[in-house]
């Protein structure tokens, strides 16, 4: 008898491990380790992951259970997948079933439905009767919206009177389109044409169009042409006359744009000089890692595109990362025109459906590109050729919810296992990667000029505290306001930054004071003018805007900071010659907005473009010459030790944003603290001296690369005890690291208060712990009790790139 071991559908410690269970004979042929299975669980029916088969097993077999249901005919996870889920649990400290879930696209993942049904004629009681009101099975949910007490239903279940039945669905939707096509040969169908009666033209005009016509055709197509009615179809249908039937199809969320086909473009020398190296990789299926540091327009896409051209003439694929918000149109139609159908998109702007459905062209191997975000490191290819990472330095690709993996140190080794090479594309690299390359751990490929031969945009600094003294107190530097009639008055274009989204940051009391705080978060409610809500970001908790202050009744309540919302509003007042598109979360929720508010810029039917950090990156328009930077230093003052490198990073790429093409290009760039390095050596595009000093400056502080971090916040809704708790953590960690690592805390978090839950956090500083993931997962273990039954929550960052 085989023994399938599974790895089961609940993400808790104790069933952390493979369980084993029976093959039937009428599986034994078809399962395949990768494969989805449903299984028997206690008194469930639970998904999961089968991970490996035996021939044996440490249990009773007459004890075990047998598998129930196969969901799959061919493994969703392929054997390097499930090794590599392995790997990625163990580096992240998180479950197995958590790491195989981050693989899958959503509909891949089980639903599960509880039914409660009647096992006795007899009365269940006032309560149940009512509630199952002569029917024999109900669907939980019906209970769980009465009022009745668990206490009585668990009654009726412990004398047998009632049954829980648990229903698991998996939630796999393939699209299907009505096809019709004759039912009878092209000869009878002209004898039955001839017969149809004349009143029944509708029915001719059909019978008319499949004899010119006999290949099938969609049944929505058919009634747009011969323009009549299903009811027309469905009587032919009943005739034999016609035959329908249901086709699969993908949904493609392309499907009404067309691509222009692009040809490799003759490289300058720097470009080749980058591209023989990795070209060279290709061809002898070795493993490198490359990191391309180039400027902005100094052609790094068109390198990716000529070394994955070289891929798939191996007959190999390629798998391209994008930041999320650089998924731009722009940067889809550049894959999509040199490759064409070979490319899946995979990125949070599709539905759940279009998301399958790119999986599976990859899945089954009809595409041989795949452009997408994070997640996309886990496309399901056997055959990989090459692995690029652009704008490698974003942070996005560090994933915050479990399992919290970088999809860089996932790309190395999946590169690792392929044997092929792994590019890192950016014009301002971490000072991890870039300190990686100077050591020779990776090559470097440098890129100082555009191809164009043009020059960067020359940047000028704004003091906005000489424009307080000076009487203006607008949002805008004079010298910005003076640029930006300029450039509209030469019909050019402008993009203006600012590093926040909604009205305003924060809606205070100019008599008492008081700041409108969320009731379960520590932190200011965000006014969104276009609702008129207070909102947080944090926990989605909204509350309509007061009209008087809620501390002291005042009707001094006023707005403070500045939000993208409100610098549309004073554009509009100032330069009411202008319009504005406007891109932040809010305006670009919808699904196709992204790319329909960059399509009105690219037509020019928007002067200016402003928006958030979505607009610094990836875009490409000929026809912008000024990027103004309203508040340059809104991420300078956060507690995290890369504000400066983030803020460096950003001034960086959204100055490539003008004078991309014929037309010169400026940056204005606005701050309260010119004299920052970050803010001066960004301006002058000096990335080799912002290392250098950041370096110096991470050096005397201890921070990456010179050490290694591990973040550990611990949870509760009662604050003594999360006190207490991380106060224990922090002892057992000392007692059991080396003594040149620095454990700092236990501090709470920059936000102490989230969801009714306070957090704490300590830090861990290494430079060589091997055995620090056995020693918190030891920790965790001591309060296993706390974490199964008193709410209590752990969470470890092993990368850690979000502080707050």
């Amino acid at each position: 008898m085989t023994i399938a071991k599974v790895i089961i559908d609940i993400p808790t410690r104790q069933i952390n491990k493979t369980f084993d269970y029976l093959v039937p004979d009428k599986f034994a042929h078809i399962l395949e380790s990768g494969m989805r299975v449903i299984v028997p669980f206690g008194p469930r029916k639970i998904m999961g992951f089968v991970v490996g088969q035996s021939e044996h097993t440490q249990y009773d077999i007459r004890k075990m259970k047998e598998i129930l249901e196969v969901l799959d005919f061919v493994p969703v996870l392929t054997k390097e997948l499930l090794e590599l889920g392995k790997w990625l649990a163990a580096d992240t400290l998180s479950f197995y079933i958590t790491a195989y879930q981050a693989m899958l696209p959503q509909v891949l993942k089980a639903q599960y439905k509880k039914e409660l049904s009647r096992q006795t004629d007899d009365s269940l009681g006032k309560e149940l009767d009512t509630l199952f009101a002569g029917r024999e099975v109900i669907a939980f949910e019906a209970f769980e919206h009465s009022n009745i007490p668990y206490t009585v239903l668990q009654k009726a279940i412990k004398n047998d009177a009632i049954q829980v039945h648990y229903l698991v669905k998996s939630r796999v939707t393939k699209k299907k389109v009505t096809m019709v096509e004759p039912g009878i040969e092209s000869h009878r169908l002209e004898e039955v044409l001839l017969d149809i009666p004349h009143n029944a033209k509708k029915q001719k005009q059909v019978l008319a169009f499949f004899a010119e016509n006999d290949e099938p055709i969609e049944r929505s197509e058919l009634l747009k042409l011969t323009q009549t009615t299903n009811q027309t179809v469905q009587t032919l249908v009943k005739k034999s006359i016609l035959r329908q039937y249901q086709k699969e199809i993908y949904r493609n969320p392309y499907d009404d744009k067309t691509f222009q086909r692009t040809f490799p473009l003759e490289l300058t020398a720097q470009q080749r000089a980058a591209i023989d190296p990795i070209n060279r990789c290709i061809s002898a299926d070795e493993h490198d890692i490359f990191l391309l540091h180039g400027i902005t327009g100094s052609g790094k896409t068109e390198i990716y595109l000529q070394a994955i051209q070289k891929v798939i003439d191996k007959g190999m694929e390629a798998i391209v990362l994008v930041p999320e918000i650089s998924l731009t149109p722009q940067m889809v139609d550049r894959f999509k025109g040199r490759f064409g159908s070979d490319v899946a998109v995979m990125h949070s702007a599709l539905s759940s459906g279009e998301k399958y459905d790119e999986w599976r062209k990859i899945h089954q191997k009809e595409v041989k590109v795949v452009v997408g975000a994070r997640s996309a490191v886990f496309a399901p290819f056997e055959n990989i050729g090459i692995i690029i990472i652009d704008e490698e330095h974003e942070t996005s690709y560090k994933q915050e919810d479990q399992p919290r993996y970088h999809a860089r140190d996932v790309a190395i080794k999946r590169g690792v296992f392929h044997n092929c090479p792994v590019i890192l594309g950016s014009a301002t690299p971490t000072l991890e990667t870039f300190a990686r390359a100077k050591k020779g751990v990776y090559k470097l490929a440098s890129l100082d000029e555009r191809t164009n031969k043009k020059p960067l945009p020359q940047v000028e600094i704004v003091d906005m505290r000489e424009e307080l003294h000076e009487g203006n107190r607008t949002m805008f530097s004079r010298v910005l306001m003076e640029k930006m009639k300029e450039t509209i008055y030469r019909n050019e274009q402008i993009v203006l930054l600012l590093n926040r989204r909604g009205y305003s940051t924060f809606v205070m009391c100019r008599d008492c004071g008081h700041v409108i705080e969320c009731p379960h978060c520590d932190i200011a409610l965000t006014y969104h003018r276009n609702a008129n809500k207070l909102k947080c970001h944090y926990c989605a908790y909204e509350v309509p805007m007061p009209n008087d202050c809620p501390a002291c009744g005042s009707e001094s309540i006023r707005y403070f900071g500045t939000g993208t919302q409100r610098v549309e509003e004073a554009l509009t007042r100032l330069l009411p010659e202008a319009s504005v598109i406007r891109m932040d979360v809010d305006t670009t929720r919808k699904k196709g907005a992204h790319e329909r508010l960059l399509k009105k810029f690219a037509n020019k039917e928007g002067d200016i473009l402003l928006g958030t950090q979505m607009i610094a990156k990836g875009l490409d328009f000929a026809n912008v010459t000024l990027v103004g930077v309203l508040t340059a230093d809104s991420m300078l003052h956060l507690p995290d030790f890369r504000s400066a490198e983030k803020t460096f990073q950003l001034l960086t790429q959204v100055s490539g944003r003008a004078g991309r093409h014929e037309l010169p290009g400026e940056v204005i760039v606005q701050t309260y603290t010119p004299d920052n390095y970050s803010i001066q050596l960004a301006a002058n595009y000096d990335y080799q001296q912002f290392f250098l000093q950041e370096m110096r400056t991470r050096k005397v502080f201890q921070y990456p690369p010179y050490v290694f971090l591990t973040l550990i916040t611990i949870s509760d809704v009662n604050h003594a005890k999360v006190i207490q708790t991380a106060q224990q953590m922090v002892q057992m960690l000392l007692g059991k690291v080396r003594p040149d690592t620095i454990v700092l805390g236990p501090t709470p978090s920059p936000v102490l208060r989230v969801k009714d839950r306070y957090r704490y956090q300590c830090m861990i500083k290494y430079k060589n712990e091997p055995q620090i993931r056995e020693f918190i997962e030891e920790i965790r273990t001591h309060f296993k009790d706390e974490l199964k039954k008193d709410g209590l929550q752990i969470f470890v960052d092993m990368q850690p790139y979000q502080l707050m």
